[in-house]
C-alpha cells in the first residue's frame, strides 16, 4: 500500500524554534505494540537528528522551506512595517515566543527586525539577546535553501 506523505526525503523543511533541516528518511518504528511513521529530520544548526511521528507534523507548524515568491514581502517585512516599543520586556518576550512559535517566516522576520532595532536603542536582556541569535540564524539559514535568492538578497538581513 502506497502512503503519501507531505514531505519526501531531500525536502528542506522548517521546525519552529529549531531550525531549519532537511528530511533523510521516513522509517517505521514499532513502539508500545503499535507501528508509527516517523521522518527522520537533520537539523542544519546544532548538528542534531531529530524523529517525528509524519501524524504530528501539522500540529508542531513544521513546514516547508519559503521560496522567492515570498522573499519580496519578507524583504518588505525587515525593512519597513511599526516596531512596538512600548511593550515591557517580558510582555514582549512573549509575544515574540508566540511569533515564533508559529513557524511562519514573516513572523520570525518581525521577532529579528524588531529585535534588531531595539538593540540599537539600547542593551537588550539575556533572553531577547538570545532568542535574537537564535531567530536570526535559522532566518538566514532558511533564506540560504531558497532557490534562486542571491547572497546581496540575504545580505540585507545581516
Amino acid at each position: 500500500m502506497e502512503v503519501d506523505y507531505l514531505f519526501e526525503i531531500g525536502d528542506n523543511i522548517v521546525y519552529p524554534m529549531h531550525g531549519v533541516g532537511i528530511i533523510k528518511a521516513i522509517e517505521e518504528k514499532e513502539i508500545s505494540g503499535g507501528k508509527q511513521q516517523y521522518y527522520v529530520i537533520k537539523m542544519l544548526i546544532g548538528n542534531m537528528q531529530v524523529m517525528i511521528p509524519t501524524d504530528k507534523i501539522l500540529s508542531l507548524s513544521i513546514r516547508p522551506v519559503t521560496d522567492i515568491i515570498a522573499l519580496k514581502r519578507i524583504i518588505d517585512i525587515f525593512q519597513h512595517g511599526e516596531t512596538d516599543r512600548l511593550l515591557p520586556w517580558k510582555q514582549r518576550y512573549k509575544v515574540n515566543t508566540d511569533k515564533i512559535k508559529t513557524g511562519r517566516i514573516q513572523e520570525s522576520t518581525e521577532v529579528v527586525r524588531d529585535l534588531i532595532r531595539l538593540k540599537k536603542e539600547k542593551a537588550l536582556n539575556p533572553s531577547e539577546k538570545k532568542m535574537l541569535e537564535n531567530t536570526h540564524e535559522f532566518l538566514i539559514s532558511e533564506l540560504g535553501l531558497i532557490n534562486g535568492i542571491t547572497e546581496n538578497q540575504i545580505k540585507i538581513f545581516c
